[in-house]
């Protein structure tokens, strides 16, 4: 399916105040990541490398040693196995986040939740 409506794809909270939305191909997966102030994603790594944008609201941002706080446009890329950590700040915000190769546990949690096609 080349076209994607968001409003058809189940959102998932795998933390508290953290939404996710998952779509995903056979070798990238999409997470468009909805936040509430405050929200937090503790620090985790992961095999997968991650790319991402913030679209909208303010976040805290912690990549490896670093932190910021970045706002709508901040690009960044999270190589795999890097610590990282994401808060919410100053109100709820919005993510666009790229996973290669799309991550096994998010898959796991939609295919919960949608029967297969076919």
């Amino acid at each position: 399916m080349p076209f994607i409506d968001l409003s058809t794809v189940p959102q998932f909270e795998p933390l508290p105040g953290v939404h996710i939305r998952t779509p995903f191909g056979k070798h990238i997966m999409l997470s468009y990541l909805e936040m509430d102030e405050g929200a937090i994603v503790p620090t985790h790594s992961h095999p997968h490398e991650q790319a991402g944008m913030l679209i909208r609201g303010k976040m805290e941002l912690t990549i490896g040693d670093e932190t910021r706080v970045v706002e709508p446009g901040a690009m960044f890329i999270i190589p795999p196995h890097t610590p990282h950590r994401a808060v919410a700040v100053g109100g709820p915000c919005l993510a666009l986040d790229i996973f290669s190769p799309p991550r096994e546990d998010y898959i796991e949690l939609q295919n919960r939740y949608i029967p297969p096609v076919g």
